[in-house]
C-alpha cells in the first residue's frame, strides 16, 4: 500500500514500523504533525507535555525504560528542552531515542531561524539529516538502529520544506520490538559530578566510534559525474543543487555529524571546484575548513532566510542574495477573533503591552497596533515585571494564551508574585493551541487522544501562585465591564489577573447576521476600521462595506461606531 504523506507524516510512519513504543511533543509549526499522526496508533503512547522540556524528559526515561521513543519539537522548542538534551548523551539509552528538530529557515511561523544542527554538536549526538519525505521515512529507522547500538539519542534535523512537502510513500508492516529490560545503573543514570566525568569519557568514546561509522554508513555517499563542479550539501540543499545542476559531482550527507573526514578529503582530490551547500548557518562549511580543506561557501547574506534553487547560481559567482520589493498582504486576527476586543481596549487606554507566542502577536501590526514586545513562550509576565521596575509611572499589561501560561507563563507569574510586583496581567483563554492548529492541552480537559483528563482551571492555577484579584470574563458579552475593569486594576497596589475566556471563533462556529449599516448617520470618521476587521472596509465612495462571506456578527463594530451607523440586526449580541 502506498500513500500521500507530508514529511512530517512520512517521519512518523518511519517510527511506527521501527516499534515506537512512546511519542512526545509540544505543539509547535513545522513540527505538530508528527505527534499527530502517531496519536492515531492505538499501539502508541503518545502526550501532548505542557512544553518541551517535559516532552523530552519523559521520552527519554521511556527510552531508558526499554521502549523505542520519540520526542519531537520545533527548532525553539529545542531551546526549552536543552538542559536534559546536553546532558543526555552522558546517560545514553537502553532502547532508541529519536530527537526531531524541525527547523524554520524563512520564519514561517516563529521568532527567529536558529540553525539547531549546532545542537547536535554542542550535545555530542549524532545528527541526520533527510532531503525529502522518503528519506524522513527510511532515516527515523535507521536512527533508532544507531541509538541503540551506539547507546546515545540521536537527531534528525528537519526543516519546513521537507516537513511539509508532499511525496508518495510506501506503507510497511509494524516490526515487533521487544522492550529490553530495564536495570537500575549508578553510574549511567545518575549524573553526579563523579558519575558525570566518566560518562564524558565513555561520550568521547562513541564519538570516535561513530565517526568511523560516518566513513562506512550508505547514509554518506559520494555521487561522481563531471568533475569540473563538485558541492557537499545535506538536507533539501541536496535536491535543489541535483535539479540546478544534474551533471555535477556530489557528497551528499545523511549523517552530517560526525562528519566522515576521510570521505570528505577523497571526494575534495576529485573535484576541481568544490562548494558547500547548506541553508542558514555554515553548519558543514565550518567543520570541513578546520580540517585544512579548501571550500568555497556562499555570500553571509544567504545566512538568512531560506534557500532557493535558483540562488544557487549566485552562490556559484560569489554574489549577494536579492533583496525582495515585493510587498506582503497584511495578515490579520479572524472575523470575530475573542482577542480583538481585548486590544482594542488596551489600545485605547494607551498601555504598554508585553506580548507572548500566540495568534495574538497579530494585534502587534496596524491597525491594532497594540502589543509592544514578543520573545519567546512565557515572556510576557518577565517583561512585565521588567518594565514595571524601570517605567516608573507608566501603565504596563502582559498578555499571554491559555497554552502559552501553561507552557512557560507559570514560574514567571509565581516570580511577579514572590518579588512583590503590581501591574496587571491578561490571559487570553480561546480553550485551545489554536496557532498551531487547535490541539488540546491541560486546559482543555482532553488528551491528544480525545479520551477525557482532568480539565485545569487557570483561576484555581493563579490562585495557587499566590495572586488575591483574579476576575474571568467574556470579552463581547461584557465590554464595557472589561475596560473598566482594566483600569480599576491598574490603579491597584497589587497584582492582579484577567482571564478573559470565550471560545476560538474557528472552533465555536457561532454567527449572528451582520450589522446594519445606516449611511445617513456615518460620518466617516473611520474609527470602526480601527478594530481591524477584516470584514470591514471602505468601498469606492468612503463608505463602509460589510463582507457577508466573512462577518460573523460579533458586533464589536456597533460597540466602537459612535454614531449608530452600525446597529445590530437584533437585540441579542453573540
Amino acid at each position: 500500500m502506498k500513500k500521500l504523506l507530508l514529511g512530517n507524516e512520512a517521519l512518523a510512519q518511519g517510527a511506527y514500523e521501527a516499534g515506537l513504543k512512546v511519542a512526545c511533543s509540544y505543539p509547535g509549526t513545522p513540527a505538530t504533525e508528527i505527534l499527530e499522526y502517531l496519536a492515531r496508533f492505538p499501539d502508541v503512547d503518545c502526550q501532548w507535555s505542557t512544553n518541551e522540556k517535559v516532552a523530552f524528559e519523559v521520552a527519554l526515561a521511556g527510552a531508558i525504560a526499554g521502549a523505542r521513543s520519540l520526542f519531537a519539537a520545533k527548532h525553539v522548542g529545542l531551546n526549552v528542552a536543552s538542559d536534559p538534551l546536553m546532558t543526555s548523551a552522558y546517560l545514553g539509552v537502553n532502547a532508541g531515542f529519536l530527537i526531531v528538530s524541525c527547523d524554520d529557515p524563512g520564519l514561517h511561523s516563529s521568532q527567529n531561524e536558529q540553525d539547531n544542527r549546532f545542537y547536535a554538536l554542542f550535545a555530542k549526538i549524532p545528527l541526520l539529516e533527510p532531503s525529502s519525505p522518503k528519506e524522513a521515512k527510511d532515516f527515523a529507522k535507521e536512527a533508532f538502529k544507531i541509538s541503540e547500538k551506539f547507546d546515545i539519542p540521536v537527531m534528525i534535523r528537519m526543516t519546513t520544506r521537507v516537513s511539509h512537502s508532499k511525496e508518495v510513500i510506501a506503507i510497511d508492516k509494524r516490526k515487533i520490538v521487544k522492550e529490553k529490560n530495564f536495570k537500575p545503573d549508578f553510574e549511567k543514570y545518575v549524573m553526579i559530578p563523579r558519575n558525570a566525568m566518566k560518562r564524558h569519557e565513555v561520550l568521547e568514546s562513541k564519538l570516535r566510534k561513530l565517526k568511523a561509522f560516518s566513513e562506512k554508513t550508505k547514509l554518506n555517499r559520494i555521487e561522481l559525474n563531471e568533475r569540473s563542479l563538485g558541492f557537499i550539501t545535506s538536507g533539501v540543499s541536496y535536491l535543489y543543487a541535483k535539479e540546478m545542476f544534474p551533471e555535477a559531482s556530489f557528497l551528499k550527507l545523511g549523517l552530517s555529524f560526525p562528519l566522515p573526514e576521510k570521505k570528505i578529503r577523497e571526494f575534495s582530490s576529485e573535484v576541481e571546484k568544490l562548494i558547500v551547500l547548506e541553508e542558514l548557518e555554515p553548519f558543514l562549511e565550518l567543520q570541513i575548513r578546520a580540517l585544512g580543506i579548501e571550500v568555497e561557501g556562499k555570500h553571509p547574506s544567504f545566512r538568512v532566510g531560506e534557500l532557493k534553487p535558483e540562488y544557487i547560481k549566485l552562490i556559484l559567482a560569489g554574489k549577494p542574495k536579492p533583496k525582495l520589493e515585493k510587498k506582503a498582504r497584511k495578515p490579520s486576527l479572524c472575523p470575530g477573533c475573542p482577542y480583538r476586543p481585548v486590544f482594542w481596549i488596551l489600545k485605547k487606554l494607551n498601555l504598554l503591552v508585553a506580548g507572548d507566542i500566540g495568534c495574538y502577536t497579530l494585534a502587534s501590526l496596524p491597525r491594532l497596533s497594540s502589543l509592544h514586545t514578543c520573545l519567546c513562550m512565557g515572556a510576557s509576565i518577565s517583561f512585565h515585571e521588567g518594565f514595571r521596575r524601570v517605567l516608573k509611572g507608566k501603565d504596563v499589561v502582559a498578555v499571554i494564551g491559555d497554552s502559552t501560561f501553561i507552557h512557560s507563563g507559570i514560574p514567571a507569574l509565581i516570580n511577579s508574585v514572590y518579588n512583590r510586583a503590581r501591574g496587571l496581567i491578561i490571559i487570553l483563554d480561546n480553550e485551545t493551541t489554536a496557532m498551531t492548529g487547535f490541539q488540546d492541552h491541560p486546559g482543555t480537559g482532553k488528551t491528544i487522544k480525545a479520551e477525557p483528563t482532568r480539565k485545569l482551571q487557570l483561576e484555581e492555577i493563579c490562585r495557587a501562585c499566590g495572586v488575591k484579584f483574579i476576575d474571568v470574563l467574556d470579552p463581547y458579552r461584557d465590554l464595557k465591564k472589561l475596560e473598566e475593569l482594566i483600569k480599576l486594576r491598574l490603579r491597584q497596589d497589587e497584582l492582579s489577573v484577567i482571564i478573559v475566556r470565550r471560545k476560538c471563533q474557528l472552533l465555536s462556529r457561532k454567527s449572528k447576521p451582520k450589522p446594519l449599516y445606516l449611511k445617513e448617520n456615518c460620518k466617516k470618521c473611520y474609527l470602526c476600521l480601527e478594530i481591524d476587521c477584516p470584514a470591514l472596509r471602505k468601498d469606492a465612495n468612503g463608505f463602509i462595506e460589510i463582507d457577508e462571506s466573512l462577518c460573523v456578527g460579533c458586533y464589536l463594530c456597533v460597540e466602537v461606531c459612535k454614531f449608530n451607523a452600525l446597529i445590530k440586526n437584533e437585540e441579542q449580541s453573540c
